[in-house]
């Protein structure tokens, strides 16, 4: 699947700014946790794209991102890439037994928590958020409240990486794409 289709199943399904912009912050960190490990980043992107691309239509417990799955499949989407969307939501039973797997996990909470933490910035920039202004908003639970901070750490522990290290990757991988994300 290429980016281009990739795109054109996340803007059918999904009509929120919102929600486009968290695909493309985790289809940024995606793609550079490929470059980081040597792996396929056209591959990785594409997961980052489409791991919520349902949501909006079917956002509740046991519809996303089951109805998905279903969509993808039906479009003929490649099982790895339908796998990997499903193993960033950890009820669905799908081992996160490769690194692909693991990084959709890994990197889906804390793009959106990066973005939090951007936005409350005097500059609301990207470039102005650091590893250090991410870790200090973490320890206040009162931000961003629905973020889970075990999933976060979880991420860091299962791609092998501190914590400090999973954040400048992924706060890294979405600078580049600052200006798509409004930030």
């Amino acid at each position: 699947m290429t980016r281009a289709e990739a795109l054109e199943l996340l803007h059918e399904f999904t009509q929120s700014e919102s929600l486009r912009k968290h695909a493309y912050a985790v289809e940024a960190a995606m793609r550079a946790y490929a470059r980081k490990l040597g792996e396929d980043e056209e591959l990785w992107g594409v997961v980052g794209l489409l791991h919520d691309f349902d949501y909006e239509r079917y956002p509740t417990l046991g519809e996303h991102p089951l109805k998905g799955a279903e969509i993808l499949r039906e479009r003929g989407v490649p099982e790895e890439i339908v796998l990997a969307c499903l193993a960033h939501y950890p009820p669905t039973g799908v081992p996160r037994d490769t690194p692909l797997r693991r990084a959709i996990l890994a990197v889906d909470e804390l793009a959106g928590f990066i973005i939090a933490v951007a936005l409350v910035r005097p500059s609301k920039q990207l470039a102005d958020v650091e590893v250090k202004s991410v870790r200090k908003k973490m320890k206040d639970k009162a931000f961003a409240a629905a973020v889970s901070r075990e999933d976060i750490q979880q991420g860091a522990d299962e791609m092998g990486v501190t914590l400090d290290e999973h954040i400048a990757t992924v706060l890294e991988g979405m600078k580049p794409a600052a200006e798509t994300l409004g930030l």
